[in-house]
């Protein structure tokens, strides 16, 4: 049982009757509910009148600038600069035929200006690359230009028509998008997989997620790229995987269609390698998915609140000055503190609803760790709690704000890796799937076979479909058969429905 199971269970006598604050859902009984129910109820979210557009509360949107200062900080180490281009696009840039294909659907077009029809209508980019690239083939003129590494901080459209949801699949959502040019493919290849890894960190060390870093498909991979790679969560509740951030390397197929051409040092002219990257807001639906044990610790917008838990006759003053004490305390050690002063609300009602919002450590100072110059410590993730002498507070707080992080990934791993099905067979392939299971299977890497896949697959639940092939490849025997063709086995692969 999750923490929120347990938040729902303890919710139905007391909290919905003191509080209302209970979820009315259970995530193993109604997930699409219970979600539904938990990014409004924690404050991560707010639905707008505009279908599939979604209000970021500041809950989120500091979650999102936890993330982004990582990994600004990082690519800025990898001498990657920031810009920005226009939210528009011309058509004339945006329909090259080899990459609008794939997101020609999601495209979302402005063709009046008050009343008047725009002679030409303009797109709303869905992605940058063919916004970007007429430029960098006038500012790419020798290798001397190169790299030219930039990245920008924006938002997106995607008119997506199927089953809006939040997070997961948003008309608008914010992300970060990296677009690197070199000399070599070398280069490139290595700028992919080193930006493939922070976004595992941001997956794994701040969301407490495990991820597969893996390569899609070439059915799968970017429209117009040469190859993607991505990091892949799964959600055991839904059987569904999602794919989370991903690295391409373009090849030269965007140098080709945009003349980026550069004259090498032996007076050559030759054309660059290119990679795109990104993640979005659609990450943070690890939080939320995974096992829903609260924000973690790492990227929290708060860490710890401290509770007064004043009872009759207490000295509450003081019991208020240690709670403003201890915040001033740890927020000097540098963790993100909070403490609930409110005096319309009860304890228990505040101890309700920093769980619903996910904080990973509640502090709880009454009358008598006051006298004894202490306070309870109380994690969210296994409920237990623990009296905190005051002269260590700050490294005493730091060691379980470590361990809540590693429970919490070790926990979500362990559900995971209970999900991963090895299927050497179609007929085994089937059971897995039918059980919600994500499989790993060996695959003799043909496109018509996936698309074969897809179609034997497709019902309500929809298909079945490459989720990617890890890197870290389990022994392949010699004389493996494909499962689903017969043919000689190429490779392992990740397979099951996903978002």
């Amino acid at each position: 049982m999750t923490p929120f199971d347990s938040l729902v269970e303890m919710g139905k006598k007391e909290m919905k009757k003191e509080t209302g604050l209970g979820l009315s859902y259970k995530k193993d009984e109604n997930f699409g509910e219970w979600y539904s129910e938990v990014v409004v109820n924690s404050e991560m979210i707010e639905y707008y009148d505009i279908s599939g557009c979604y209000i970021l509360r500041p809950w989120t949107m500091t979650i999102w600038e936890i993330m982004h200062d990582f990994f600004d900080a990082e690519i800025k180490k990898m001498k990657v600069k920031t810009c920005y281009f226009p939210l528009f696009v011309s058509p004339g840039v945006l329909q090259r035929k080899d990459h609008i294909e794939g997101f020609a659907p999601e495209v979302a077009w402005v063709t009046k200006s008050g009343e008047s029809e725009l002679d030409i209508p303009i797109a709303i980019r869905p992605t940058s690359e063919t916004v970007m690239y007429p430029y960098y083939s006038k500012w790419i003129r020798g290798h001397r230009d190169l790299p030219l590494k930039l990245n920008q901080w924006c938002n997106v459209v995607r008119w997506e028509f199927s089953h809006p949801t939040p997070f997961i699949r948003s008309r608008e959502f914010l992300w970060q998008e990296g677009h690197t040019a070199f000399a070599t493919k070398t280069e490139a290849d290595a700028e992919v997989l080193d930006i493939l890894e922070l976004y595992r960190q941001i997956y794994e060390d701040y969301l407490a997620v495990p991820v597969i870093k893996g390569k899609k498909s070439e059915l799968e991979k970017f429209a117009g790229g040469l190859y993607t790679t991505s990091v892949e969560a799964f959600i055991p509740n839904t059987g569904r995987g999602i794919q989370g951030a991903t690295s391409h390397c373009l090849g030269q197929n965007f140098a080709e269609m945009f003349e980026i051409i550069f004259e090498n040092e032996k007076g050559e002219k030759a054309m660059a390698w290119q990679n795109s990257w990104a993640y979005s807001t659609r990450t943070i639906d690890g939080s939320v998915l995974s096992l829903m044990p609260g924000v973690a610790t790492q990227s929290g917008t708060v860490q710890v609140i401290v509770v007064p838990v004043p009872f009759k006759d207490a000295d509450t003053q003081s019991i208020l000055d240690a709670c403003s004490d201890t915040v001033k305390k740890l927020t000097e050690a540098g963790f993100r503190v909070e403490a609930d002063l409110r005096d319309n609300y009860s304890p228990g009602w505040k101890y309700s609803h920093w769980e619903m919002k996910g904080v990973p450590l509640r502090i709880e100072i009454g009358p008598k760790d006051l006298a004894k110059n202490q306070v309870r410590a109380a994690r969210r993730d296994n409920s237990a709690k623990v009296d905190l002498p005051m002269a260590n507070l700050v490294e005493q707080v730091r060691d379980m704000l470590d361990d809540i992080q590693k429970s919490l990934f070790n926990a979500a791993k362990e559900k995971r890796d209970a999900c991963i099905k090895v299927a050497k067979t179609w007929d085994e392939f089937v059971e897995a799937l039918g059980q919600k299971k994500m499989i790993l299977a060996p695959w003799c890497d043909e496109e018509e076979v996936e698309k074969d896949v897809k179609t034997r697959t497709k019902g309500e639940m929809g298909a079945a479909k490459t989720l990617c092939s890890p890197f870290d490849q389990p022994e392949l025997p010699e004389g493996t058969l494909c499962f689903a063709s017969g043919k000689p086995a190429k490779k392992w692969s990740y397979w099951g429905r996903s978002y």
